[in-house]
């Protein structure tokens, strides 16, 4: 069983509604493991239509490099990690009969042949270049991945941040659009926590918003199902980056 919370009122409108569902999967996160993406796949194709995993891959090399690593360096783990989400994905929706799971995955590669999402994409650079206010708040984000990837006591400079935003700029058209993206809509956006950015995003309190028919869900296991193993907070930690990517 999994515990379903629409992140405003606004998603909670469109649960019902929807027919698509897009599951955010954070490379370096080993709260991601193949039973836990085996239970998510598990729920969405039950619940809905049409069903895609975002696994923003290529471009997790830019919060590497905010944290020290040399591009070639953070490319290459960067790549190393998304074929190993890639994979644990294909075989948690193997397991559950689906066929050509890899059409059910969206990296980046995909991503950049798609019309919609690079529109979106220039639209939210835009917004980060000429808007103050979504500008601090996308840094803000950017922060709070950072942080948690530090060792204690660090603050991340100004410099990291802009390196950061660039990864949380690419995930953003999901956010707004992943129903326009795939081509299925209203749908929904779907992750393991709240987002301090995302509240005010899909709240509508930002210059940039979601468009309509799209909306966000937090989805997770009751707290008593929830392994200490696997937490359910945000990014991983420094020493599982280095396990994780080789």
């Amino acid at each position: 069983m999994l515990e379903c919370e629409p992140l405003t009122e606004r998603c909670g409108g469109l649960l019902s509604e929807a027919t698509h569902v897009c599951i955010g999967v954070s490379p370096f996160n080993s709260y991601f493991s193949t039973p836990r993406l085996r239970r998510l796949a598990g729920w969405a194709l039950r619940r809905f239509g049409n069903v895609h995993f975002f696994v923003p891959d290529a471009v997790a090399a830019y919060t590497l490099e905010a944290l020290g690593y040399e591009p070639d360096r953070a490319r290459h783990k960067a790549r190393r990690q998304g074929q190993y989400v890639h994979n644990k994905i294909a075989t948690a929706l193997h397991t559950l009969g689906v066929a050509n799971p890899d059409r059910h995955v969206l990296g980046m590669d995909r991503l950049y042949g798609t019309p919609r999402y690079l529109t979106l994409l220039d639209e939210a650079y835009r917004c980060f270049q000429e808007d103050e206010d979504f500008r601090t708040a996308c840094l803000g984000a950017s922060h709070w991945v950072l942080e948690r990837n530090l060792r204690p006591g660090a603050t991340p400079g100004e410099e990291q941040l802009h390196s950061a935003a660039r990864y949380f700029l690419a995930e953003l058209p999901l956010f707004a659009d992943a129903g326009g993206i795939t081509g299925h809509r209203p749908s929904l956006f779907v992750y393991h926590q709240r987002v301090a950015f995302l509240e005010r995003f899909y709240r509508r309190e930002l210059s940039w918003r979601p468009t309509d028919g799209q909306g966000f869900l937090v989805v997770r296991e009751p707290v008593e199902q929830r392994s200490a193993a696997e937490p359910a907070q945000g990014p991983v930690q420094p020493r599982e980056v280095a396990r994780d990517a080789g």
